[in-house]
């Protein structure tokens, strides 16, 4: 790392990493260390290979060549385990919670403490209090089923894991990819005290204000190599922008011009069973509208009502005046498209090929007497992916395989392949580059200009402001005002976000 105010020497290095998969090579001479006590953000673009070179570190796989030390001394992990018990710890995006195990016994799975071939609680006990305290979960039980805890609790729960067993390396993917921002403070201030134990942090975020606010270095990786590397007080972010995609970004919020015609999409008091309650609104023929709220304020909800994944208790949906009571079937009948925050478990079969989830929504064109033709479906799956630009090895390729940007082009293709007039789009840019961002603001905006309606549900205000033509914001389950994007500041729309109430 190029600190030019540091005398530390490394806490980790690695040398000369190169990993490849069959002919694809996904990390090539990366060299690559961190300091103690300092954070060190690693950049890059979905498939620039920084989950292969995590893996790696966190021994999930082995390099093909390269060498790693961690204090000084040879560091070859063979498996996870093993990186963990050398002081490797890795928090994944998603979590890795078994749920319904207790707060202690996933904090120990691995590492359990015992005498005679039988668990010694007591002693767990007493290993696990001081970490329980630091990171707030000490009011809690240590009995407590995992599957109790909130979505923050459980991110907690893994970095305790990490630090019972006095892990000096610690590894964060995303991590507040799913945090309100209450509990992304909170985070911030728990990784500011592992900083001054002297652990070294590895930080993996797309979003570069996060990475301001949170590191002190960074390093840059680009089709699987390192690219640049350094403190971020002597970067700028169009700096590490140019880095990650090898070329100037002129447009992070490209748009293009559309205009809204009649009403397509109308809800009046809907309500779910518990929430959404009583939202009504209009969308318009080639409008984007979007909408903020915090995690848990409805907006998911509503969505996942309007396509008829969730029971509406009362009021009334319309789909161009005719007022209906949506099933998933319905509404992929009626135009409508849904894409799920969830890529992994819902948006997406992540065990079937690419070709195989962006036709499952229309395979009408490809049938003929009960039978696929399998030949022409391969050749339009191909045009679909080379439109989105999506990177892969061919159209068979499982989508498990795709880097997380890529997965969402294909989950966006299926519903445009699909030819939805209605877009529901929840989280669509959750997790994805910069440069791929500025890739899906483009295309829904020339969605919006051949007429399409779109709902953009997004936790990232500057899209929200930058992409869409009115801003309606949720808070416990209420849609509380819709305004036109002039007419809003982020610092109001997160003010009427956080509201108690607006009755």
């Amino acid at each position: 790392m190029n600190n030019q105010n540091t005398i530390h020497t490394d806490l980790l290095k690695m040398s000369g990493i190169t990993r490849t998969f069959g002919p694809t090579v996904a990390l090539n001479n990366v060299t690559f260390s961190i300091q103690p006590a300092r954070v060190t953000a690693l950049i890059g673009e979905n498939g620039a290979g920084k989950s292969t070179l995590m893996r790696v570190l966190s021994g999930a796989i082995l390099p093909d060549s390269g060498t790693m030390q961690l204090a000084g001394n040879s560091y070859t992990p063979q498996h996870p385990h093993d990186a963990r018990l050398s002081g490797v710890s890795m928090i994944y995006q998603e979590l890795t919670i078994a749920e319904d195990l207790s707060i202690e016994d996933n904090i120990m799975l691995g590492c359990e403490s015992s005498r005679f071939g039988f668990l010694n609680h007591t002693e767990q006990h007493k290993r696990i209090q001081d970490v329980l305290e630091l990171l707030g979960l000490d009011h809690l039980s240590a009995q407590t089923p995992a599957r109790l805890l909130s979505s923050a609790q459980q991110q907690l729960v893994e970095i305790a894991r990490a630090l019972v067993v006095d892990s000096r390396v610690v590894i964060f993917d995303e991590p507040t990819s799913s945090l309100t921002a209450q509990d992304t403070e909170k985070l911030f201030q728990i990784i500011h005290t592992l900083k001054k134990r002297g652990l070294g942090i590895i930080y993996i975020s797309h979003f570069l204000e996060e990475v301001r606010e949170i590191c002190d270095d960074y390093i840059v990786l680009r089709d699987g190599e390192s690219v640049g590397s350094g403190s971020l007080s002597n970067t700028t972010n169009d700096d590490i922008v140019r880095l990650m995609i090898g070329r100037e970004v002129n447009e992070l919020f490209p748009t293009v011009p559309h205009q809204a015609g009649e009403i397509l999409l109308e809800t009046i008091n809907l309500s779910g069973e518990t929430i959404p309650e009583k939202i009504s609104l209009e969308l318009r023929r080639g409008e984007i509208l979007g909408l903020a709220g915090l995690i848990g304020s409805g907006r998911t909800e509503l969505l996942r009502h309007l396509y008829g994944l969730e029971v509406i208790r009362s009021g009334e949906i319309k789909l161009a005046s005719v007022s209906i009571r949506p099933s998933p079937k319905q509404s992929v009948r009626a135009g409508v498209g849904f894409v799920s925050e969830d890529r992994k478990t819902e948006g997406l079969a992540q065990g079937m090929s690419i070709e195989d989830n962006l036709t499952l929504s229309a395979l009408e064109p490809y049938s003929k007497w009960g039978f696929l033709n399998l030949k022409r479906r391969r050749r339009s799956a191909i045009e679909w992916m080379n439109r989105l630009q999506v990177k892969a090895a061919s159209s068979s390729q499982p989508v498990s395989d795709l880097s997380g940007g890529n997965q969402q082009k294909v989950a966006l293709a299926r519903i445009i392949h699909q030819d939805a007039e209605i877009l529901l789009l929840d989280e669509p840019t959750r997790g994805i580059d910069v440069g791929t961002k500025a890739e899906i603001y483009r295309l829904i905006g020339e969605l919006a200009a051949s007429g399409k309606a779109i709902i953009f549900v997004s936790s990232y205000l500057p899209e929200l402001m930058a992409i869409c033509d009115r801003i309606g914001v949720m808070s416990q389950g209420q849609l509380l005002e819709i305004r036109n994007r002039p007419d809003w500041t982020e610092d109001e729309i997160m003010q009427a976000a956080t509201a108690i109430a607006h009755r």
